[in-house]
C-alpha cells in the first residue's frame, strides 16, 4: 500500500511513510480529544475520569502502534525483522519490560487499587497514580510521625511487585491492630492501671458490632481466609526495669492511627491525674546501702 501511496503521490518510500505517520500521530490525538470532550460531559466523579481518561490513553497508543508498525514494516521482511527486534528488545530493554509485565500483573491481579494505602519496597503510602511503567504514591510516616503525609510524591517503578513484598493496609479490612505502651511504676496499684487503660481503648476503639465492621470482617474471610476470633479492646501486663508495661491492644481505622492514639493516651492521663494509686514510670536507678555509711571529712 506504501508503494501505490508513493508513487500516486511522486515521492520516496521513506517520505511517504513520514508522510503518513504524521497524519495517524495527529488524527489520534484529534480522535482523543474529541472523545474525551464528549465523555467528560457525562462523567461527575473524578475517579471515574481519571480512569476513562488512562483507558482511553492506552488504546489509543495500542492502536496507533500496530498501524505505525504496518507503516513502516510492510514488505521489508517482517518476521525476521521482528524476530531480531524482539530479541534486542528483551536485551536491552528488560527493565522496561519487567515494569510493563508488572503493570499486567497490577491490572489483572489487583494486588492494589487507586487509593489504597500500601507499603512496598520500605516506602509506604497512598496510591494515587498507576501509569505502564510506575505507579505513585503519597508518601505517609518516614519523615512525620505516625501514619500522615509527608507530602512527598513517590515514583515506584511496576516491577518492584515481582521484587519485594507488598503490604497493602486496607484491601480487604480497613482496620490495623495497634499497640500503645504505658509503663507504671512498681509502687502503682496495677490492678487500677489496668483499668485506666482499658477504659481508654474501650471509649476509643470502634464498635466490633456494627454491621459494617463485621460486614467487612465476612468480605475479608471471604476472599483471604482472614481469621479474627478476638476484636474487642485487651490490655496485656508484663514487667520491666522501669516498672509495669501495660500494653494496651485495639483496632484503629487505617487512616485514622494518630488521632485515635491521641484520644486515648489524654482519657488516660485524665485518669491517671484523678487517682492517687497509679503513677508512670521512667527509667530510674535505686542504689541499696548496706551496713552503716562512714562520712570522713577530707
Amino acid at each position: 500500500m506504501i508503494e501505490r501511496l508513493a508513487e500516486t503521490i511522486g515521492l520516496t518510500r521513506w517520505q511517504t511513510q513520514l508522510i503518513v505517520t504524521g497524519g495517524v500521530v495527529l488524527l489520534l490525538a484529534v480522535v482523543r480529544w474529541l472523545v474525551l470532550a464528549l465523555v467528560h460531559r457525562r462523567i461527575a466523579d473524578s475517579a471515574v475520569w481519571y480512569r476513562t481518561r488512562k483507558l482511553l490513553s492506552y488504546i489509543i497508543t495500542i492502536v496507533g502502534a500496530i498501524v505505525l508498525a504496518s507503516v513502516w514494516l510492510e514488505g521489508s521482511g517482517l518476521a525476521t525483522y521482528v524476530g531480531f527486534l524482539t530479541a534486542g528488545i528483551a536485551i536491552a530493554l528488560s527493565d522496561v519490560l519487567k515494569n510493563l509485565a508488572g503493570w499486567a500483573f497490577i491490572v489483572l491481579r489487583r494486588p492494589f487499587r487507586l487509593g489504597d494505602r500500601i507499603e512496598v519496597g520500605g516506602h509506604r503510602g497512598d496510591v494515587v497514580d498507576m501509569r505502564a511503567f510506575r505507579f505513585t504514591l503519597l508518601e505517609v510516616g518516614n519523615r512525620v510521625d505516625a501514619e500522615q503525609s509527608t507530602g512527598r510524591l513517590l515514583h515506584i517503578p511496576n516491577g518492584t511487585v515481582f521484587t519485594e513484598v507488598l503490604a497493602n493496609f486496607t484491601t480487604g479490612f480497613q482496620f490495623l491492630w495497634h499497640e500503645i505502651p504505658v509503663l507504671v511504676t512498681f509502687e502503682s496499684d496495677w490492678e487500677e492501671a489496668e483499668r485506666l487503660v482499658l477504659d481508654a481503648l474501650v471509649e476509643h476503639a470502634p464498635d466490633v458490632d456494627d454491621a459494617a465492621v463485621r460486614r467487612e470482617l465476612r468480605e475479608a474471610a471471604t476472599e483471604y481466609q482472614i481469621r479474627f476470633t478476638h476484636l474487642a479492646p485487651t490490655v496485656y501486663l508484663t514487667v520491666r526495669d522501669s516498672g509495669v508495661l501495660l500494653t494496651g491492644r485495639l483496632l484503629v481505622p487505617v487512616r485514622e492511627l494518630r488521632s485515635v492514639e491521641e484520644a486515648v493516651w489524654k482519657h488516660l492521663l485524665r485518669g491517671i491525674a484523678a487517682t492517687d494509686t497509679v503513677a508512670l514510670a521512667y527509667p530510674t536507678v535505686r542504689t541499696t546501702f548496706e551496713g552503716p555509711i562512714r562520712l570522713e571529712r577530707g
